[in-house]
């Protein structure tokens, strides 16, 4: 499948975002040194209309990358440090008496265009819905008034892998609204050196603003008017189907040491990984090695190890390499 297959308008708009996506990590680079994976999925996210989740230890810079890609993108930024005593009110908003004894929403900190929710997993179940229903439904309620929320609307929730005492973790029904399960590894020692010298100065990089909200939407909507031909589609429902253990699909491994696989939504988000993935780097169609390039990241919190898989060390990323 070519750019025949595509509109003019599109070809051209591809050409644009593959562009615009460039100029986006020549930018960021200026400010985050290393992380590429991480920078490369968490906007392969937004140009999809989806949400990540970033799994690494405090202080790699979490907070500062998603600000950058929020100047960048020239988008409003809220941080939200989830704790345990937050109520889902002081994150949605609630209803105010004015100086006319006339009721009011007060909104809350989930009106931004990008939401970075610091540590989600330490803030009780009802607070971490309310989070994941206005991700899901663009939009929050109070005090039976809907109020919608300004797009484009991002989250990149973060939790910490070492300490769990006192956490809430998320069920595998919520972590499966996320689009991407993103790992944030430490640098390598000549990144770290680039870091310090760079964060131990008197001295603020500043980034230029490559897009703003509305480019953004259109690219979100050019993203899945892209063409996909049908065995590209049916690699990534077969990959999604091969993960589900004690099914037709099922390798003898999955069903050896997986006790649950991925359900539809993993289809779905694999095929606009893909398009997106490939419309960032120039091509008009994707193909199965742009699904393959965005596997790891979608399957990974959506297939659950059993008791044998646990006992005899082996990974999700060994299991998801095998199924590619």
């Amino acid at each position: 499948m070519s750019a025949s297959t595509a509109s003019a308008n599109d070809v051209q708009a591809v050409d644009g975002l593959a562009n615009a996506y460039g100029r986006l990590r020549s930018e960021i680079g200026k400010v985050i040194v290393g992380q590429d994976d991480v920078v490369r999925y968490v906007l392969l996210s937004i140009f999809c209309d989806g949400h990540s989740l970033l799994v690494g230890v405090p202080g790699l810079a979490k907070t500062l990358l998603i600000q950058t890609i929020s100047d960048v993108l020239h988008l409003s930024f809220k941080r939200i440090q989830f704790t345990p005593d937050l109520m889902p009110s002081d994150i949605i908003g609630s209803e105010m008496l004015d100086d006319q004894r006339n009721f009011r929403f007060n909104p809350g900190p989930l009106f931004a265009n990008i939401i970075l929710a610091d540590e989600i997993n330490r803030t009780p179940p009802k607070t971490q819905a309310a989070l994941l229903e206005a991700m899901q439904e663009r939009g929050v309620t109070a005090a039976g008034h809907r109020h919608p929320l300004p797009l484009p609307f991002f989250v990149l929730a973060t939790q910490n892998p070492i300490e769990q005492e006192g956490t809430y973790p998320l069920p595998e029904a919520q972590l499966d609204r996320f689009m991407f399960n993103i790992r944030l590894d430490y640098p390598s020692y000549e990144e770290e050196v680039a870091v310090v010298k760079a964060t131990t100065q008197d001295h603020k990089t500043s980034v230029q603003k490559i897009l703003d909200g509305e480019e953004i939407r259109a690219y979100q909507h050019l993203i899945r008017r892209i063409p996909i031909a049908d065995n590209v589609l049916e690699y990534a429902v077969d990959l999604a189907a091969r993960t589900r253990p004690g099914t037709a699909r099922a390798p003898e491994k999955v069903t050896e040491y997986l006790s649950w696989g991925a359900g539809p939504r993993a289809s779905q988000f694999l095929v606009l990984g893909a398009k997106a993935h490939a419309a960032t780097h120039g091509k008009y169609s994707p193909d199965i090695e742009d699904v393959q390039a965005v596997a790891e990241p979608i399957l990974r919190h959506r297939i659950v190890r059993n008791y044998k898989a646990e006992a005899e060390g082996i990974g999700l990323e060994q299991l998801i390499a095998d199924l590619l």
